[in-house]
């Protein structure tokens, strides 16, 4: 089968979201469809050319999954090459996806059964489905431009994600989230740049903080009090600064920095205060998000323009 946009015209833009089976791609739709993009969901893989050509302009969303009529997922990529090759906005992949045991889960919750379990085959269920379908999938995942983990995932966050980064009030440059986490919990499956603070003195060993976290003002004094905290804040802002603008430049236009520690409540808490607040002074719109305190806070910037920067740093 041939790339199946080859026919099509100069793209619109265009996004195709896949995943797996239950873990959100509907819902991922929806919230596009609100945002403003023609949707279309599951349409037969030979008609997507159709689909760019036909009548409208605004972005379009298309809905792609192991459902889908003559589903190969090297001939989707191959099509997503070929619009990318011809200029204009570039197409993007969105792959939706869950831990198998939240998708056992839901799927026991729903009762419904999913579209590979192989039927009429004794003992072969969900799980069968599942492993069939992660297999089937997977160029698409290694291949996608942003994986939206839902396993722990409420519906509204959800929204705010795909608003955050789709929605008409984004800007036209870069936005930044920074992310405190604790080590225990996993490194968030979002972050595009990691940094470990274990090597800071550590709070929780003080009883009158330990109940404290790093945006209590006693916290904070201890932490940078740490003959480690001056040397290491300059040597992150002097690689971070630069490299801000060269992804902007790049096209990049969402940046995810985690700063992790042990129990995430105190030294990366303080550290992502204080590098959200950076990145806002030098214009950058900001989200800093605290994952294990389950807090969230927005700094809106000035800057609607990417900057000039070396163009070398892919997005």
């Amino acid at each position: 089968m041939s790339a199946p946009f080859a026919s099509s015209p100069a793209p619109r833009a265009v996004l195709v979201v896949t995943g797996l089976s239950g873990a959100g791609k509907s819902s991922v739709l929806r919230v596009l469809e609100d945002l403003g993009h023609e949707t279309v969901d599951n349409p037969p893989l030979a008609m997507l050319g159709e689909l760019m050509a036909g009548p409208g302009g605004g972005p379009l969303a298309i809905g792609m999954d192991t459902r889908t009529r003559g589903f190969d997922a090297h001939v989707l990529l191959s099509g997503l090459d070929a619009l990318r090759a011809r200029g204009g906005a570039a197409p993007e992949l969105i792959f939706v996806d869950a831990s198998e045991e939240v998708l056992l889960r839901r799927y026991s919750e729903t009762r419904r059964r999913h579209p590979l379990a192989p039927a009429g085959v004794p003992g072969a269920g969900v799980g069968d489905g599942i492993a069939r379908e992660e297999a089937a999938l997977a160029p698409l995942r290694a291949a996608a431009d942003w994986v939206i983990d839902t396993s722990g995932l409420p519906l509204p966050e959800l929204r705010r994600m795909i608003e955050r980064r789709y929605g008409p009030a984004g800007l036209a440059g870069l936005s930044v989230t920074v992310q405190s986490f604790g080590y225990p919990q996993g490194l968030p499956r979002e972050a595009d740049l990691v940094l470990d603070l274990r090597f800071l003195r550590n709070p929780h060993y003080d009883p009158q903080l330990r109940p404290m976290t790093g945006r209590d003002a006693p916290v904070a004094a201890y932490i940078e009090e740490d003959p480690e905290w001056g040397p290491f804040w300059g040597r992150m802002t002097a690689l971070l600064d630069p490299l801000l603008p060269a992804y902007e430049a790049g096209g990049k236009k969402y940046l995810t920095v985690a700063l992790g520690c042990t129990g995430g409540k105190h030294r990366s808490v303080l550290a992502a205060e204080r590098l959200a607040r950076h990145f806002a002074r030098s214009g950058w719109p900001v989200e800093l998000l605290h994952r294990e305190l389950g807090l969230r806070e927005a700094f809106h910037g000035a800057r609607l323009k990417p900057a000039a920067a070396a163009p070398h740093i892919s997005p």
